[in-house]
């Protein structure tokens, strides 16, 4: 059962919402900021010349430049009293990308991550502890009060500790875990140093985000908790968590929450709407953030899009998860992929963990690429088979083989409690 009514309403009637509420974001934005009014009138349009969604490719994109360009708040709609919150992007790769919230915003945010978690198969009185970090990271709050919207339980635990995260998860019977897939395995890895077997822990959904997870990984979660594993999807630029989710009856995509989000899907290099199905870049406008509006943002998330209702009964457009980003290609010796591709064939091996990380570095002007892979604890096999395997399997499917590949014991990969994991380490 939805959380709202939308969630299964007639396409008619989303598209009609959608129309509406882009008129009024268009005319928001560009009454009331700066960077957008410039954007239009270089092209030569005016609010008058959008009339709903299908006008769409008239407006202009918006990068993540952009928002560097526009540090701190260029891109706000209203004045710093009407601001509620602050959040903010990591800023690993320069300065943070700085968003704000009205109060009308955060109840949205608060509507569609309660959409969200109810899809996951989180219902009211439940408990859901959440391990997303707090602070200008949006995962941590956002997810918070989308579940006290649902009328449901949150231990606000936060990131890291991960052995009180255990503790606690069976002191208070959590029924449901917030975090990242790689932290879930990190957790599970924690209970079993304990003495606990990670099948019998309370939970029984993991809703996992803020870092890709293969079938494969997910696999491993369910396997290895003995739950279920949902997605979630979002970024800060938009709102934060909630911006789609996978119902946990079909898990056939994510429900993207398009009253509030509409999504395209573009070809990377060229900008150009690819068909539906056929995967691309993923561009989204919001259509009802008042303090940030943001027009065609290309997330640099590779996925596509499909417009069949769903098994479960939500009519709203569902996107493929996540396979890669379009600014993480790797390319080495003109051989292009996504770390997403090497992780798809390393864990649908046998004696292999869902742990791994590729290191680039340039040897005579050559690039060179080392893959470590960690085994499973249980492994008791032949190394210099499963080696075989390993490079067989890679050159098979991807038509390469790294330069050099290692097999290191379980929790021979260095770990991190917080945050994302880093695959990729290129020192060229």
């Amino acid at each position: 059962m939805a959380f709202q009514p939308v969630e299964t309403a007639d396409r008619s009637e989303i598209r009609e919402l959608q129309n509406e509420r882009l008129r009024e974001t268009v005319e928001h934005a560009y009454e009331n900021v700066p960077f957008y009014r410039e954007r239009f009138d270089e092209l030569g349009i005016t609010p008058d010349d959008i009339n709903g969604v299908e006008d769409i490719e008239k407006l202009p994109m918006t990068t993540k430049e952009d928002f560097r360009d526009e540090y701190p708040d260029g891109l706000f709609a209203v004045d710093e009293d009407e601001v509620t919150r602050i959040h903010a992007s990591s800023g690993t790769t320069g300065k943070p990308k700085i968003v704000g919230y009205t109060e009308d915003d955060l109840d949205v945010w608060s509507d569609v991550v309660a959409r969200s978690l109810k899809a996951s198969g989180v219902e009211p009185g439940d408990t859901v502890q959440n391990a997303y970090g707090y602070g200008l990271f949006t995962g941590g709050l956002g997810l918070h009060y989308g579940v006290e919207k649902l009328g449901a339980t949150v231990i606000p635990i936060g990131s890291g500790g991960t052995q009180r995260q255990v503790e606690l998860m069976t002191d208070l019977e959590s029924d449901a875990l917030s975090c990242t897939p790689s932290y879930a395995l990190y957790l599970a890895e924690t209970a079993e140093e304990m003495g606990y077997d990670p099948r019998e822990l309370p939970i029984s959904t993991i809703i996992f985000g803020a870092e890709p997870c293969t079938d494969a990984m997910r696999e491993e979660i369910e396997e290895r908790l003995d739950v279920n594993g949902v997605d979630i999807y979002g970024l800060s630029e938009i709102i934060g968590p909630g911006v789609s989710n996978e119902c946990h009856e079909a898990q056939d995509g994510l429900h993207l929450w398009e009253d509030h989000f509409y999504p395209e899907v573009v070809d990377p290099d060229t900008g150009e709407p690819v068909e539906e199905g056929e995967e691309g870049e993923l561009v989204l406008t919001t259509l009802s953030k008042e303090a940030l509006p943001v027009f065609r943002y290309r997330t640099g998330d590779l996925t596509s899009l499909t417009y069949e209702e769903c098994d479960c009964g939500r009519t709203m457009v569902r996107m493929d998860n996540v396979t890669g980003r379009a600014d993480n290609l790797l390319i080495v010796r003109g051989i292009n992929f996504y770390p997403s591709e090497v992780e798809d064939v390393v864990l649908d091996i046998d004696g292999v963990a869902p742990h791994y990380r590729i290191d680039l570095r340039e040897e005579n002007n050559l690039d060179v690429m080392e893959l470590i892979i960690e085994k499973k604890q249980e492994f008791d096999g032949d190394e210099s088979e499963l080696y075989d395997t390993v490079m067989t399997r890679l050159s098979n499917v991807l038509s390469f083989t790294p330069d050099k590949l290692t097999l290191v014991d379980s929790g021979g990969i260095e770990r991190t409690e917080v945050g994302k994991v880093q695959r990729v380490f290129d020192q060229r």
